[in-house]
């Protein structure tokens, strides 16, 4: 399946929530344990900067099929280099490469950005996701156990790094 990317502009920010609360039930990719109103993402979507980190939709013709966003990292000057990396896809189009596509498409972006260094953070019990990034290169860097309470059950956080320094 051959998806395009294009920048997310403030009229997606429902889609874009929608997907996201989408995942939510399964406790598996987010730490929110209701859904997000739109509202309250107001000022998470306009913290996306087109030029520096931007917020991708995946496109299926017409179709927003998930969404994948840099965000900075801790806000310090010295970080600014290193971003965090959000992939969030309809469940329809879950296991179908877009994940991959969505990887292909940061990394090819990152010297343009001016970023070098990607996190993800990824519960320990997410093995498509870890799967994915490891396959991509992507280490562990650091593991947070037990630090996530899902429903009175612990989940562990796997910090997952990855250098695209020349």
């Amino acid at each position: 399946m051959s998806i395009t990317f294009t920048l997310a502009t403030h009229a997606d920010l429902a889609r874009v929530v929608e997907i996201y609360n989408e995942i939510i039930p399964s406790r598996l990719a987010t730490a929110d344990l209701t859904p997000v109103t739109v509202a309250s993402r107001e000022a998470w979507f306009a913290a996306f900067d087109p030029a520096t980190r931007p917020l991708w939709l995946m496109k299926d013709g017409g179709t927003t099929a998930g969404w994948v966003g840099l965000e900075s990292f801790y806000g310090r000057p010295a970080y600014q280099r290193t971003c965090e990396i959000s992939i969030y896809i309809d469940a329809a189009y879950r296991h179908q490469g877009l994940g991959q596509q969505a990887l292909d498409h940061v990394a090819s972006q990152l010297p343009v950005l001016n970023v070098d260094t990607l996190l993800a953070y990824i519960f320990s019990h997410n093995a498509p996701s870890l799967g994915l990034f490891t396959k991509n290169g992507f280490a562990r860097w650091a593991h947070l156990p037990e630090i996530a309470d899902l429903d009175g059950r612990a989940a562990s956080l796997d910090i997952m790094g990855r250098h695209y320094r020349n």
